[in-house]
């Protein structure tokens, strides 16, 4: 590979082995591998608690569909946050484990609207684990660690879109989705830099 390809992928695509933490939390999205890799995690004991975000898409302004396996998850779901509970709770997740918000549109907000959810609950999280798409990893990382600055995040990704570290620079779909991931970690997070250092 490419030494260029290297960096991007070491930047963008996050890993961390699963340990026990303080909460999980799951950005929003439409694709259950996720809520089913997230549900896993808890019924090993990793976490007590399940912190997921997400309304609708900001594009389309309404839900934005089961991606994936939606024979099974076949209800007519209104926001991310719906259908990732929903996941969750076939997947064997009690919902006096789940806390959610419903209002936000990106990932930005996914990490804010979050913490509100955390700090109106009285909730402790010191460490936390970051279920999202291997290609998000990073900029999930980033925006979490600066909406929770006391809290300590590990990225337990899964693939979805068959875009994985091994294989994004070979497709346009991959390179699309990964560098779109570069610009965003780049222009989401301006405004707070020059807020924090100027």
């Amino acid at each position: 590979m490419n030494k260029i390809f290297t960096d991007i992928t070491n930047y963008i695509f996050v890993k961390d082995e699963p340990r026990k933490v303080d909460a999980i939390f799951l950005p929003g999205g439409s694709h259950p591998e996720q809520p089913e890799y997230a549900a896993e995690l808890f019924k090993k004991d990793i976490a007590p608690i399940l912190i997921v975000s997400g309304g609708i898409s900001v594009k389309k302004q309404m839900f934005d569909g089961v991606k994936s396996k939606a024979d099974v998850y076949n209800k007519e779901y209104k926001t991310d946050c719906e259908f990732l509970t929903d996941v969750l709770s076939i997947n064997g997740v009690p919902m006096s484990a789940i806390y959610g918000e419903d209002k936000s549109g990106h990932t930005r907000d996914n990490a804010f609207f979050s913490k509100r959810v955390v700090d109106e609950n009285n909730l402790k999280i010191k460490t936390a684990i970051i279920v999202c798409k291997a290609f998000h990893a990073r900029r999930c990382l980033m925006l979490y660690s600066l909406a929770f600055p006391d809290t300590k995040f590990y990225i337990c990704p899964v693939v979805c879109m068959g875009i994985t570290k091994d294989n994004w620079y070979k497709t346009e779909k991959g390179i699309d989705r990964v560098f779109g991931e570069l610009a965003r970690c780049g222009n989401q997070f301006l405004g707070d830099i020059k807020e924090n250092l100027l």
